[in-house]
């Protein structure tokens, strides 16, 4: 079962074909620009040993009226990050790691608080140099497991108006395994091609269907092709682009039915605590809805860099 038209109003339209040529195009200038920098799990050939980042923030954001001709509702939203990374690198071998978390609630005057934000993402990466530390091409293994905090509701999609239960911890969760051949010109770009396994794991079987399992059933196992492009850049001064493209090609299914994720952020430092965050998510996977799935969250807030 899947989520209707109208259940998915909240998380935008965008046809198949609009959605996969906007990715193509995204391919090609990631190709062909010379100013983009590599993935951050890519250890710099200058590395020797260990290093490790870990940064936390707090956005917010609070308006309340009274008596106010322009009108408003009061509200309040809260969201907590944090991402920790650590790489390392011995010869042509090199290992990264990445644990991201995202958590956010709104409270809007008369309809309680609702949850605006929540990841939690694990990923590991290995990778071999092929040409002993200066080549351009690389083996590279990736484990990665992606999944929720709390539950996620449909808010208001019920038959009578009430909440629908759509997602929750571990329901889903993603675990993905892959490797292949990786080509890193520079520090600026870096594309990945490879096989892989991705298993959709539904820990609340009442959701399982939604998912594009059985009823009933906890677990699915998947064999296909990937492909990943990655992108950093500094656009101006103290304010840095970064993103990706996913993609995975069950073997079994047609190539229509390639499951997509485009991530984007956009970060402006105003000092070394203060910053502005604008994300903006799109993913296509028809397990669970035929249209594609949007999100975009712009907040601003604390910063801190632990070390």
């Amino acid at each position: 079962m899947k989520l209707s038209q109208g259940k998915m109003k909240s998380q935008g339209k965008m046809s198949r074909a609009k959605f996969m040529g906007a990715i193509l195009s995204v391919c090609i200038v990631f190709s062909i620009s010379g100013e983009i920098k590599a993935q951050e799990l890519v250890a710099d050939d200058t590395l020797r040993g260990w290093d490790r980042s870990w940064s936390l923030g707090l956005n917010g954001s609070q308006a309340s009226y009274s008596n106010w001709s322009k009108g408003g509702v009061d509200n309040f939203s809260v969201v907590g990050s944090s991402e920790f990374s650590a790489l390392y690198r011995i010869r042509s071998y090199s290992y990264g790691f990445r644990l991201l978390t995202n958590y956010g609630q709104s409270g809007l005057e008369d309809e309680g608080v609702r949850k605006t934000d929540d990841r939690l993402s694990l990923r590991n990466r290995f990778m071999y140099d092929l040409g002993g530390g200066d080549s351009k091409f690389s083996f590279f293994t990736n484990i990665h497991l992606e999944t929720q905090f709390t539950d996620g509701y449909d808010y208001g999609a019920g038959p009578d108006g009430e909440d629908l239960l759509i997602s929750g911890f571990m329901a889903p969760a993603y675990i993905s395994e892959n490797a292949g051949l990786a080509y890193v010109p520079d520090e600026r770009f870096s594309f990945e091609a490879g096989i892989g396994l991705k298993q959709t794991i539904v820990s609340d079987t009442d959701l399982s269907t939604l998912y594009g399992l059985e009823p009933g059933e906890r677990f699915f196992n998947e064999a296909g092709f990937t492909l990943g492009i990655n992108y950093n850049r500094e656009i101006v001064e103290n304010m840095i682009y970064s993103g990706y493209v996913e993609t995975f090609s069950n073997i079994n299914r047609s190539v229509r039915r390639t499951d997509v994720t485009f991530s984007n952020r956009l970060v402006g430092r105003i000092n070394n605590f203060l910053n502005m965050t604008l994300q903006f998510d799109m993913i296509y996977d028809d397990d669970f809805s035929d249209e594609v799935q949007l999100s975009q969250v712009l907040s601003a807030g604390l910063s801190v860099n632990l070390f």
